[in-house]
């Protein structure tokens, strides 16, 4: 299994937005990337300064979202979606996808149920609810 440190996923995010920046060749995991970093300008100050990015801390309590958490979440679930796992959810992702009308607004929504997914195994300390995951996602695609 590959577990990148902080460090390694905060180098990605900021060398696959240097590529794209000053047009160097990206890999495919890098090209995939830059399509969401496009759609978040709000990171690309901090994408663009590796060093400031590596110290920086960010807290729900000033109310920072950390881009390199939500980017790599979006990366995921672009994941999931590939390989249907859990089964279904690429149903359910291009369903919510044409009711929000948006493939970017439906993955936040479906980060949120990821999110949760989360946050009730390590709450619980059993594993990740994969079922409950979908079924989270596939209520928000009914409406």
């Amino acid at each position: 299994m590959f577990s990148p440190s902080q460090h390694d996923v905060r180098a990605f995010f900021c060398a696959a937005w240097r590529k794209h920046s000053t047009g160097l060749p990206q890999s495919p995991i890098e090209l995939q990337a830059n399509r969401w970093i496009a759609e978040h300008p709000e990171y690309h100050d901090v994408l663009a300064d590796e060093a400031a990015a590596q110290a920086a801390v960010f807290t729900v309590e000033e109310g920072r979202t950390n881009p390199f958490l939500h980017l790599s979440m979006h990366l995921s679930v672009e994941e999931q979606v590939s390989i249907d796992q859990p089964r279904g959810i690429r149903q359910a992702v291009q369903t919510l996808a044409e009711r929000q009308n948006s493939l970017h607004e439906a993955h936040h929504q479906v980060m949120d149920c990821l999110g949760e997914m989360i946050w009730a195994s390590q709450r619980s300390g059993l594993p990740p609810d994969p079922h409950a995951y979908l079924e989270g996602v596939q209520r928000r695609a009914r409406g």
